[in-house]
């Protein structure tokens, strides 16, 4: 079985929430004011060009800030800064650890990562997180200038390592990229937690 990580959320701490409240907190008193600016920031198209590699960093920061009549100094430290912010969560890796001994002794199944990530964030990964080197491959979507849930970023992970769609797995924390696996004749899972994951994992491929 071919087994595809999203990262962030899934193998990777991602709270954006969290993030525009430590460093706006002037604008956001509540976890209710903190939501709608996360929202604006990460969820507009502006950001998504910036996943997608066809905008810089500077590019998106200079956008959203004058889009938003946010300070820019403020929104360049945030931006400039969450590459070295993504941790991994424990939990989450210790299921990838257990996958990867699994391969070692019975070779039925391969590890693979396909992540909606900004080229500058994906280099950070790269650099400091040892356990990228555990996949068999991977895509980042600021390399490829292409998204989830669009089916040319799954058409291309799949053409690049030669993966049979039915046995290939995508766990991703977003039902969205979930579904676009299903039309691409994969299977899904959606992640929630690590035992949850753990579980699922138990019952699809066994033990």
């Amino acid at each position: 079985m071919n087994l595809v990580f999203d990262f962030g959320a899934v193998l990777i701490d991602w709270q954006p929430v969290r993030l525009v409240a430590q460093y706006f907190p002037e604008l956001t008193t509540t976890s209710r004011t903190a939501e709608p600016l996360a929202r604006a920031i990460f969820s507009h198209e502006d950001w998504h060009a910036f996943d997608r590699g066809t905008v810089t960093q500077e590019e998106v920061t200079e956008r959203t800030a004058r889009r938003l009549g946010l300070p820019h100094a403020q929104l360049h430290a945030l931006v400039s800064g969450i590459g070295e912010r993504l941790a991994p969560l424990d939990e989450s890796v210790a299921v990838l650890v257990d996958l990867v001994d699994r391969r070692r002794r019975r070779a039925d199944v391969s590890l693979y990562y396909l992540s909606n990530m900004p080229v500058p964030y994906a280099r950070v990964l790269e650099q400091t997180h040892s356990f990228l080197r555990w996949f068999d491959g991977g895509i980042f979507s600021g390399d490829v200038q292409s998204v989830k849930p669009e089916p040319s970023i799954f058409q291309l992970l799949q053409t690049r390592y030669a993966l049979e769609p039915g046995r290939t797995l995508l766990i991703d924390d977003l039902q969205s990229n979930v579904n676009a696996a299903f039309a691409m004749g994969w299977q899904g899972l959606q992640f929630t937690s690590a035992q949850q994951l753990r579980s699922d994992l138990d019952t699809l491929i066994g033990s």
